[in-house]
C-alpha cells in the first residue's frame, strides 16, 4: 500500500512549535529534516568508517508526516497506528495545519511555511536489509549465517557456524575489517586465551574467539544497541554466561570500567572500531594486556594505517603483522 505523506518546508526555530500542533491533532510518525551540524558528542558515538560530508548549515527545515488514507471500501489495510482518514478529512486537516502556521507567524519564523502532498510506499525500512544479508563463509571454516535464514546439514558439515542476527549494532561479519579481524583470531586464539573486545557491536567476534575455544571475554561498547544485540546474539548461539562479562562504557576514558576489565589480565584485545578511536585506544589498552599479548586493530581506512602505526608503536607495542583487505587495514602488535 502507499502511504500520502505532507511535508511542511519551514525554519529550525519552528519545528518544536509544529510538532506540538501536529501532535496535537493526532498526527503520529513525525519526520524531521535540517541542517543543523552534529556535536562532538554526538559524533563520537556515531559508528562510521570515513568522516561524514555534511550539508552546510542552515535554518531550513522539513518537517513530514504520514496518513493513511482510506480507499474507496472505506479499508486501509495496514497495522500501523498512524492517522487514519478519508479524503475529506484529510483535506481539512491540511486547511487546518495551514491556518495554524498562518497563526505561528506572529510568535516564530516559519520560513516559507508550504506544505506539499506526495506517495510513499509502505516499507519496513528498519529491516528491509535483511533480505541481502545471507550465510557466507569467513576463513575456511567458519560461517556466519544470519538467524533468519537456514543451512542445510551439509553447508554445516565441518564448519563453525555463527548466527547474527546485529539488529541495528555495526557487525554482521561481511564487511572487510570484520573479516580481518576474524582471520587474526582464527589464528591467534586457543583454549588458554583471554580476551578483550573493545567495541563489541553485534558480539560477532566474542562470539566466534569463545566458540573456537578461548577460555573468557570481556565485552564493552558505549552503544546501548551493541550490548542488546550482543545479549540476544549470545542466547542464540548457546554462549554460557559463565564465559563472559558485558560491559557498557567508554574504557578510554571510564576508570570505574577500566578497573572491571582488570589489569595485566588479557592474551588478546580486539578493537573493530575507527582510526580516529583506535589512536587513543592504543594508549590505554597496554594497561590490559599481558606482556607478550596481542593487540588486534581493525576498521583502519588505508589512509589513516600510517598515524595508527605510529600511536600503536610508540605505545609500547611491536607490530608483527600488517594485513590488508581491499581500502582496509588490520594491525597485529604484540605488548612489550
Amino acid at each position: 500500500m502507499k502511504w500520502t505523506k505532507a511535508t511542511i518546508d519551514t525554519t529550525v526555530e519552528a519545528i518544536d512549535f509544529i510538532c506540538i500542533m501536529l501532535d496535537e491533532k493526532g498526527v503520529e510518525g513525525i519526520e524531521i529534516e535540517d541542517n543543523v551540524g552534529l556535536t562532538p558528542k554526538e559524533i563520537a558515538t556515531m559508528y562510521i568508517d570515513i568522516p561524514l560530508e555534511l550539508p552546510s548549515e542552515d535554518n531550513s527545515a522539513k518537517v513530514s508526516f504520514y496518513i493513511n488514507i482510506l480507499d474507496e471500501n472505506g479499508e486501509d489495510g495496514s497495522d500501523y497506528g498512524n492517522a487514519v482518514l478519508n479524503r475529506e478529512e484529510f483535506i481539512k486537516l491540511l486547511e487546518d495545519v495551514k491556518n495554524e502556521l498562518d497563526s505561528m507567524r506572529s510568535y516564530v519564523d516559519i520560513g516559507e511555511g508550504t506544505i506539499s502532498v506526495s506517495s510513499t510506499e509502505d516499507k519496513d525500512w528498519i529491516n528491509n536489509w535483511k533480505e541481502f544479508f545471507k550465510p557466507f563463509k569467513v576463513a575456511d571454516d567458519i560461517i556466519i549465517k544470519p538467524t533468519w535464514e537456514t543451512l542445510s546439514d551439509e553447508e554445516s558439515k565441518d564448519n563453525l557456524v555463527i548466527e547474527i542476527d546485529p539488529g541495528t549494532a555495526f557487525g554482521t561479519g561481511a564487511h572487510e575489517t570484520t573479516k580481518l579481524c576474524i582471520l587474526s583470531l582464527r589464528k591467534y586464539i586457543n583454549d588458554t586465551t583471554d580476551f578483550i573486545d573493545v567495541g563489541c557491536g553485534s558480539g560477532i567476534l566474542s562470539i566466534i574467539g569463545l566458540k573456537l575455544g578461548a577460555r573468557s571475554a570481556f565485552l564493552t561498547d558505549i552503544d546501548k544497541h551493541a550490548i542488546e544485540a550482543t545479549v540476544e546474539n549470545f542466547k542464540v548461539n548457546g554462549i554460557a554466561k559463565d564465559l563472559y562479562e558485558l560491559k557498557s562504557g567508554n574504557i578510554i576514558e571510564d576508570k570505574e570500567l577500566m578497573d572491571m576489565a582488570g589489569y595485566k589480565k588479557y592474551d588478546i584485545a580486539v578493537a573493530n572500531i575507527l582510526a580516529g578511536v583506535i589512536i587513543p585506544l592504543s594508549g590505554q589498552i597496554g594497561k590490559h594486556i599481558k606482556k607478550g599479548g596481542l593487540f588486534i586493530s581493525s576498521g583502519i581506512i588505508n589512509t589513516m594505517a600510517d598515524e595508527v602505526r605510529e600511536n600503536i608503536l610508540s605505545n609500547g607495542f611491536e607490530i608483527i603483522e600488517e594485513n590488508r583487505l581491499k581500502d582496509w587495514v588490520s594491525f597485529v602488535a604484540k605488548k612489550l
